[in-house]
């Protein structure tokens, strides 16, 4: 009993101790990864992926990626520093790469490094479509989406060895409880988790491109294409790690009049050309 207080202790202790504030939010979140520690390795995994792919370069696309991308980030400096958080960004090393791929895909690794496919262009469209998914992937690292989902892996993990602990003297329990805790933990915990991280992603991301200058019901009709590219091929919303289409499509067309009301307190009245 000893044993199961002092893990019980150890853990809440853990979870008080290892916290951080989201900006955006002013929300605590969980921070038993440091950026000192995440940052470093990111940066490596992008070089290798870098190293690993094609990158484009010098092409009308490769420089759209990167114009887009500070543009972003200048937005987000921008709301930073307004808001309370001058030098967030100081250990951000932005960098934006064009990688050859069919696949429909963008990400933003901690710390700013941000790769595109091509396969996601034809969807994107056009400049503003480009602004929508950079919004949204640069949202998921100033929020450090990866720092929480990370640190939330190190809960379930420690709650599957406490629960395997507190239940090895009853070998029927023992079954049970490893039989089903991988289920509970993902459907219940963290592919909740999961999509609350993509639907903050999809606040700040409009809020970001609107004060870059770029209108931000374009992110709309984005996730129309996105939904119509799928065919309407998507699992339950509760067996997923993001919203469903329709949801997140509703979502956004409620955010842009708040993301355009946003872009003005930084002078930001009309949008560039959706072309």
């Amino acid at each position: 009993m000893d044993i199961k207080k002092n893990l019980l202790a150890f853990g809440l202790l853990t979870m008080v101790l290892a916290c951080a504030t989201n900006p955006f939010t002013g929300k605590k979140t969980m921070a038993f990864v440091s950026n000192d520690q995440l940052f470093p390795a990111a940066f490596a995994q992008y070089n290798q992926v870098l190293t690993e792919n094609k990158v484009i370069t010098g092409t009308a696309d490769a420089e759209m990626i990167t114009r887009v991308g500070e543009r972003i980030a200048v937005a987000a400096e921008r709301w930073l520093s307004a808001n309370g958080y001058q030098g967030y960004l100081d250990d951000y090393k932005w960098e934006y790469k064009l990688i050859e791929s069919e696949q429909v895909n963008a990400w933003c690794m901690p710390g700013g490094k941000i790769a595109f496919y091509t396969g996601i262009l034809p969807i994107a469209e056009n400049e503003t479509g480009i602004a929508a998914i950079m919004g949204h992937e640069v949202a998921h690292a100033l929020a450090n989406h990866g720092q929480q989902r990370m640190s939330a892996a190190y809960i379930q993990q420690g709650l599957a060895v406490a629960g395997n602990i507190a239940l090895a003297n009853d070998q029927q329990a023992l079954n049970i409880f490893n039989q089903s805790y991988g289920v509970v933990s993902n459907v219940g915990g963290m592919l909740p988790f999961s999509r609350s991280h993509e639907t903050e992603a999809d606040k700040i991301g409009v809020y970001l491109m609107a004060i870059a200058g770029y209108n931000p019901d374009e992110a709309a009709n984005l996730w129309e294409r996105m939904k119509a590219k799928s065919g309407g091929q998507a699992p339950p919303e509760f067996m997923s790690t993001h919203p469903s289409n329709d949801s997140r499509i509703q979502n956004l067309k409620a955010l842009a009049p708040k993301a355009k009301e946003e872009a003005k307190k930084f002078g930001i009245n009309s949008f560039r050309p959706i072309n």
